[in-house]
């Protein structure tokens, strides 16, 4: 398992055992072989990392799980007043694929508004990123997030109850 951001530690770590005498490079591309090389590079270089304020009215935040295989997901949007999402960022603590898939994710929303969003499906992420079979809900955690993010910006737009009465 990895966090997303730690790019520059995985990369130094990854250069000291490609320098070591002991370990052959063969066995070090193995792993690196079984993904693809789009999720590899959402992986090493993921884009949009970080948090929005989750107090604010125009952010929506979505957190979900999957507990078969640990992964946790954290993703947030923030719209402007037209309704077009303006930013993304996600955290990640899973796989690679659970990386990759967060990333895609929010690159897929920017610039969209919050009904074309909700058309973004698992399997064009999956399909983008040529997930295999096996890490299939990589990217249906990601779909989840996005309408779970999605779902809580809507909340937040609903008048609440005392607001309402006093109009």
């Amino acid at each position: 398992m990895a966090a997303a951001g730690g790019g520059r530690l995985r990369r130094a770590v990854s250069a000291l055992l490609l320098r070591s005498p002991r370990l052959p490079v063969r066995e070090l591309s193995a792993p690196a072989r079984l993904y693809h090389k789009k999720v590899v590079d959402h992986y090493e270089n993921p884009r949009n990392v970080g948090s929005l304020d989750k107090t604010s009215k125009n952010v929506g935040t979505g957190l979900v799980g999957a507990p078969a295989c640990g992964d946790v997901m954290k993703l947030q949007i923030q719209v402007d007043e037209e309704g077009k999402i303006v930013d993304a960022r996600f955290k990640t603590f899973g796989c690679g694929s659970a990386i990759a898939s967060s990333s895609l994710a929010t690159e897929w929303v920017k610039g969209k508004t919050v009904e074309e969003a909700l058309t973004i499906k698992n399997t064009d992420i999956a399909k983008e990123l040529c997930l295999p079979p096996v890490k299939l809900h990589c990217s249906m955690l990601a779909e989840d997030a996005i309408k779970a993010a999605l779902a809580d910006y809507k909340l937040k737009q609903e008048p609440k109850k005392g607001e309402a009465e006093k109009k």
